[in-house]
């Protein structure tokens, strides 16, 4: 049982990892916060298309690592 929640640990952050580096950057770092990109925090400007695919799938990706990486430790 743990070797398998290991793997599935594996895999699960190397396509977590994949899926953050394919999504296009939304502003340019701390100077765009700065200089008015913080408006995409509240919505201004919505993900469409394929960034929305990625969006969601960083989310559930995320999600299943903390359960894995908590289930690895409790086994």
């Amino acid at each position: 049982m743990h070797t398998v929640v290991l793997v599935s640990l594996v895999i699960v952050s190397l396509a977590l990892i994949v899926v953050v580096l394919l999504q296009s950057s939304k502003s340019a770092g701390l100077s765009g916060a700065i200089s008015g990109g913080a408006e995409q925090l509240f919505g201004k400007q919505k993900a469409r298309g394929m960034d929305l695919i990625l969006h969601r799938a960083t989310i559930v990706l995320a999600i299943v690592f903390f359960i894995l990486a908590i289930a690895i430790t409790k086994i």
